[in-house]
């Protein structure tokens, strides 16, 4: 699927299912009706694109993003790959790297699971809270070579915004073209230094922890994103909220996906942020990076 014009929210989970690890039923995000009413709201309000990071073992379901899909006029992209641990299958351990990566370019050039729908994203592929274990680097690994083999960019999660440094130097190794890297939820790392550093490295950032301010208050990331911007840098940042909960929907008391656009932006703008930097982070640079 390609993108269309308009917003894009470039690191979301149309449906998602954590919870037998996390022994929550809140982390199994699978209420179709509140997705179908925020969606509608978003496409009124300008979204277009929804970047599922959904994977193998995290509860992927195609069949029901495409009913989604249908039911509000929203494009949505598939990924294709794994989390990282805890969360992996038991496929990802029994496999070799380089049967993975062909398992990521079958789902990116055939189809997912016999589905006809084809992998736009190699994502979200994890590394642990300050550390990459042997299974995860496994899986950098298959997803960098899929990646040089497809074009097909990379989503990573880093765990609090850490490890995103050495997963630079992992795709390094097998020259990944960092431009189409996205490293996501820096900007619960709450460091400009740091932040900096991995856009100098070439690649794209994603502040797309928006609104859980249990992690990071929005304050912080509007004062990182309007550095980030003085710098010139904007045209590196993408944004999105990720939703993974059921209490993280409006109807449930949460911030709803539209909390991005309705409350978030206007107070960049307030704050000093340009619409053309806003633009960038929500609209072109994804885009490019797609392209």
């Amino acid at each position: 699927m390609k993108l269309v014009d308009g917003i894009t929210y470039s690191h979301e989970h149309v449906t998602i299912d954590l919870s037998g690890v996390k022994k929550n039923d809140d982390c199994n995000l699978n209420c179709y009706d509140e997705t179908v009413l925020e969606f509608k709201e978003l496409k009124s309000k300008g979204v277009n694109n929804i970047i599922d990071v959904t994977n193998r073992g995290m509860g992927r379901n195609v069949d029901y993003m495409v009913r989604v899909s249908k039911d509000t006029g929203m494009n949505i992209l598939f990924s294709t790959g794994f989390y990282k641990e805890p969360f992996l299958p038991e496929e990802a351990y029994e496999l070799d790297e380089k049967t993975l990566s062909k398992l990521f370019i079958s789902e990116i050039e055939e189809g997912i699971e016999n589905s006809g729908y084809k992998a736009s994203i190699i994502g979200e592929i994890g590394t642990s809270k300050d550390t990459i274990t042997d299974m995860e680097r496994k899986v950098f690994n298959a997803g960098a070579r899929a990646h040089t083999e497809t074009g097909v960019p990379i989503i990573t999660h880093t765990t609090l915004g850490t490890m995103g440094l050495e997963q630079i130097e992992l795709f390094k190794e097998f020259n990944v073209n960092l431009s189409k890297v996205i490293i996501s939820h820096v900007d619960l790392s709450g460091s400009l230094d740091y932040i900096l550093r991995l856009i100098d490295k070439g690649v794209n950032v994603a502040f797309d922890t928006i609104g859980k301010e249990n992690y990071q208050p929005d304050g912080l990331r509007i004062d990182l994103l309007r550095e980030i911007s003085k710098r010139g840098y904007s045209d590196q940042v993408l944004m999105s909220m990720d939703i993974t909960r059921k209490s993280h929907f409006k109807t449930r008391g949460g911030m709803g996906y539209s909390y991005l656009l309705d409350k978030f932006i206007p107070s960049m703008l307030e704050e000093g942020i340009s619409q053309e930097d806003i633009d960038k982070m929500t609209k072109s640079n994804i885009v490019r990076i797609l392209g």
